[in-house]
């Protein structure tokens, strides 16, 4: 399986396979271990979870069940949004949970800082929004993010959903780079300026919600060229991902599924372009509430570009 190189010195493996189950993971948690150790079987070597998903439990027993040895694999998870000013403590429970040494990729979840109360992972104001701290932000929750990169029980830092604004905010007392940022990237959501941004910082840029779901998997355009390869629509939309030099996170719970989804293709550039067209700037699995805000921040916070900007600029 192809790798990336990361600022840390790691190899990360280009191929993920997630582990969120759901707004409710509890009961789908405790299923998770079989699932998880098909992919192993088949092939995949890099597991993505998170302390919100409820999954890293598993995630640690399929690891063990599957008898690779831990150094030949490559475990991600985040930390979550509520647990920033407890970073060291919230890694040690992620370990604990795990039940492994050490984490080789940990990422700051969300740029938003929520309070923390009885450890619930979203409290709510009374109008119902998210409870945010704002006596702190994430170039705090950064400084101890090098620490436990220090410690040697991360082998690498980086975020999650943070956008060229958001990095640049970070970039401005961080010493230590973050080797990964990992966001909504797909056909519809190219991110094309954020993703040569990164290039120049040295920053791997891995998606999630890859496929942009049956939304692009059922394109006209995607399932045209998936015809021509004799392949499926999503091995079409991960093998666009990999010859864009961006590593990615799928989830199949589907042991045939998993397997096929290992299988990239070398698309031709007429058909890359035909593909880099679909661009919409659209965002599939995160969008605002009816206050126009995600997460209680707005667009402009976020760094995050309105989907009407980009048509904007195509017409002129």
């Amino acid at each position: 399986m192809k790798s990336l190189e990361l600022n840390s010195g790691a190899s990360m493996p280009c191929i993920a396979l997630g582990s969120w189950v759901g707004t409710r993971p509890k009961e789908r948690a405790l299923k998770a271990c079989s699932w998880l150790l098909t992919a192993l079987e088949a092939g995949y070597r890099h597991i993505d979870t998170a302390a919100l998903y409820g999954t890293e439990g598993a995630v640690g027993e399929a690891v063990r069940q599957s008898g690779i040895p831990r150094k030949d694999l490559f475990i991600t998870t985040k930390l979550p949004w509520h647990h920033t000013k407890r970073v060291r403590e919230s890694l040690d429970e992620s370990l604990k949970r795990a039940g492994l040494d050490y984490f080789d990729l940990y990422l700051i979840h969300w740029p938003q800082v929520v309070v923390y109360e009885n450890d619930h992972p979203a409290p709510l104001n009374a109008d119902g929004s998210l409870m945010l701290d704002e006596t702190c932000d994430f170039n705090d929750t950064w400084k101890e993010m090098e620490k436990v990169f220090a410690s040697g029980k991360v082998r690498s830092i980086g975020v999650s959903n943070f956008s060229k604004k958001t990095l640049e905010q970070l970039l401005k007392t961080a010493k230590v780079m973050p080797a990964v940022l990992q966001i909504e990237l797909h056909p519809y959501l190219a991110q094309n300026e954020l993703l040569q941004w990164c290039k120049g910082k040295g920053i791997a840029v891995v998606a999630y919600a890859a496929t942009g779901y049956a939304v692009v998997r059922e394109d006209p355009t995607v399932v045209a060229i998936a015809k021509k390869y004799n392949v499926t629509p999503t091995q079409i939309v991960l093998s666009w991902h990999i010859r864009r030099g961006t590593a990615l996170v799928t989830k199949s719970e589907n042991a045939r599924r998993q397997e096929e989804n290992l299988k990239v293709i070398e698309l031709h550039e007429e058909d890359a372009r035909r593909i880099d067209a679909l661009d919409k700037n659209r965002r599939l699995c995160i969008t605002p509430d009816k206050q126009g805000k995600v997460f209680g921040w707005t667009f402009d916070r976020l760094g995050w570009q309105e989907e009407s900007a980009l048509q904007t600029e195509a017409k002129l």
